[in-house]
C-alpha cells in the first residue's frame, strides 16, 4: 500500500492530475474528520480540506518518504485548523486599563444593567412581608420554622433543643408552612 502511494506521490509530483486525484480521494475523510474535531463547524471544515490540499500539493517536494504521507497530511491540515482559529479569536478589551486610540488614551465605561431597582424593592417587600408573617406564627410554628429555616438545623437537633419527639417537629413545621402559604398568597 506504501508503494502505491509512494507512486502516485511521485507521479502527482510529475504533474500528473489522476494522481493527485487519487490521493485527495483516498484521505478527504480522514482530513474532514480532523480537521472538524478541531474547528466544530462543518463549513469551515470543508473549506479547510480544500486548504490543506492546496498546501500540501504546493510543497509535495518538501514530503520526506520516510514518513507516512498521511501523517505528513494530518500535521498540515491540524496547522490549518489551529491557524482558522487564532484568526477567529475574539479580541478581548481589559475594562481596567485605558485603550489607545489615534487621539489618545479613552477610558473605558461600561454601563451596569444587572441592578433594577423595581425588582430590589419588590424583594425588599417581600422578604419584609415574609418576615412579618413568620413573627405572626403561633410561638411554637415561629420557632420550628427559625430553627429550620434560617439556622438551618436538622429535624433531629431541633427535637433536641426542644426536647420534642421528631414526629412532632415534622408535624409543627408541615403546619406552620401551611399558616404561612396562607399569610402570603397575595404577596407572590
Amino acid at each position: 500500500m506504501q508503494d502505491e502511494e509512494g507512486t502516485k506521490i511521485a507521479e502527482a509530483l510529475a504533474g500528473n492530475q489522476k494522481a493527485y486525484e487519487y490521493l485527495v480521494h483516498k484521505h478527504q475523510a480522514a482530513i474532514f474528520h480532523i480537521i472538524n474535531r478541531i474547528v466544530r463547524h462543518e463549513d469551515a471544515a470543508n473549506d479547510l480540506v480544500q486548504e490543506t490540499f492546496m498546501k500540501a500539493f504546493a510543497s509535495l517536494a518538501s514530503y520526506r518518504s520516510e514518513y507516512r504521507f498521511s501523517t505528513w497530511l494530518y500535521k498540515i491540515a491540524a496547522n490549518s485548523s489551529i491557524d482558522f482559529l487564532r484568526k477567529r479569536r475574539i479580541q478581548a478589551l481589559s475594562l481596567d486599563r485605558p485603550l489607545a486610540t489615534k487621539d489618545g488614551e479613552v477610558e473605558l465605561e461600561v454601563a451596569d444593567y444587572s441592578y433594577h431597582p423595581e425588582q430590589d424593592l419588590v424583594r425588599k417587600e417581600q422578604s419584609f412581608s415574609i418576615t412579618e408573617a413568620i413573627d405572626s406564627l403561633p410561638p411554637k410554628y415561629r420557632e420550628v420554622i427559625v430553627y429550620r429555616h434560617k439556622d438551618d438545623k436538622s429535624y433531629e437537633e431541633i427535637a433536641d433543643l426542644l426536647d420534642i419527639p421528631v414526629g412532632t417537629v415534622k408535624a409543627r413545621i408541615f403546619r406552620a408552612r401551611e399558616l404561612l402559604k396562607k399569610k402570603l398568597k397575595n404577596v407572590y
